[in-house]
C-alpha cells in the first residue's frame, strides 16, 4: 500500500500472539473514524488459521486498541467468501455479537466455474462477431498501450475521471506481484480495439479494468475477449469475479447486470459494517 501512502493516514492494526503475527487489520484514519483501508478493493480483517475463539479474541484485541486511542466506530469492509480458501465466516459472526450495523450491501456478479450454466444465444452471437472481424486476443506485460490508448481516454472522455491507478502505480503493483496482474489485449488488423487487466489470487480471478472503443458492438471485441478468459485462460479457477454494477445514487446499471449475467454470473454479497469499538468486549467469554 505504499505506493499511495500519502493519500491516507494509515490506522492499520497488527494482531500478535506469542510474539507471531496472526491477524491483521488495513485501515486508514479519517478524523475520528477509522475504515477499511481507502487503497484496497477489499481490506477487511484477516488472520492465519485460528480457530473461532481466537478470531473473536483477535478483533477484540484490534477493536480495544482503537478504542484506547480515541476512535470511536471502525468501518469494515469484510473480504467477499469466494477469496477465501476454505470456509472463513468468522468475523461475521464477531460482528454481530459486537452489535456492528450494516451500513451498505453490493453484488459482486460472480461466475463459478464449479457451475457454470450455459451462455444464451444472443451472447454466443455476439462472440461470434469477433471471429468475423478476426480478432486477436494477445496476453501482454506491457500496460501502456492499454492504458495511454484505451483505458485512460475513455473515462475522461465519459466520466471526466482517471483511473484509480495511474500507470506506474499499476506496473509497481504488476512487478511486486509477478504473475497475479495479467493484460489482456485485443486487436482488430493489428490495431487495440478493448482490454481488461486481471487481478488473480489462488480462487479468483478479477478483472480490474475493462475498456473497448466506442464501436465494440460491430466487433464484439470484449464479449470476445471475456468468452476467451472464461473458457480458456482461467477455466480452472474456481471464480471469475466480475465485481460491482454500481452507479452514484447507490444504483445498479441495469444493463451491465444483465450482461454479466448472461456469462453465468450470479450475485454474492459484499457488505460494509459500522461497529462501535467500545463493544469489544462483547466478543470475550462467549463461550461455554
Amino acid at each position: 500500500m505504499e505506493y499511495h501512502q500519502d493519500r491516507f493516514e494509515d490506522a492499520s492494526v497488527v494482531v500478535h500472539k506469542d510474539g507471531k503475527m496472526v491477524a491483521g487489520l488495513p485501515a486508514h484514519r479519517e478524523r475520528q473514524l477509522v475504515r477499511s483501508h481507502g487503497g484496497l478493493t477489499y481490506g477487511g480483517f484477516f488472520y492465519s488459521d485460528l480457530r473461532l475463539a481466537e478470531v473473536f479474541a483477535a478483533f477484540s484485541a484490534a477493536l480495544q486498541l482503537l478504542d484506547e486511542n480515541g476512535v470511536p466506530t471502525l468501518e469494515i469492509r469484510p473480504v467477499p467468501s469466494i477469496y477465501h480458501k476454505m470456509p472463513s465466516d468468522e468475523l461475521l459472526h464477531a460482528l454481530f455479537l459486537a452489535d456492528a450495523t450494516l451500513l451498505e450491501r453490493e453484488s459482486l456478479l460472480v461466475v463459478d466455474n464449479g457451475a457454470r450454466i450455459a451462455v444464451p444465444k444472443s451472447r454466443r452471437q455476439a462472440i461470434s462477431r469477433g471471429y468475423k472481424h478476426s480478432l486477436e486476443i494477445r496476453e501482454t506485460d506491457d500496460l501502456s498501450e492499454f492504458w495511454d490508448t484505451i483505458l485512460t481516454p475513455n473515462l475522461q472522455r465519459r466520466y471526466q475521471t482517471q483511473p484509480v491507478h495511474a500507470l506506474p502505480e499499476i506496473l509497481y503493483l504488476k512487478n511486486s506481484f509477478p504473475g497475479r496482474i495479467r493484460q489482456f489485449n485485443v486487436y482488430e488488423a493489428g490495431r487495440i480495439v478493448a482490454g481488461t487487466t486481471v487481478f488473480e489470487t489462488d480462487m479468483v480471478a478479477h478483472p480490474q479494468y475493462v475498456s473497448a472503443l466506442e464501436d465494440r458492438s460491430r466487433t464484439g471485441a470484449v464479449d470476445f475477449l471475456y468468452a476467451h478468459l472464461l473458457d480458456e485462460v482461467f477455466a480452472q479457477k474456481r471464480y471469475f469475479d466480475f465485481g460491482t454494477s454500481t452507479v452514484p445514487g447507490n444504483k445498479l446499471k441495469e444493463n451491465l447486470v444483465f450482461w454479466k449475467e448472461q456469462f453465468g454470473g450470479r450475485s454474492i454479497a459484499q457488505d460494509r459494517y459500522a461497529v462501535p469499538t467500545a463493544n469489544h468486549h462483547l466478543l470475550l467469554d462467549r463461550f461455554v
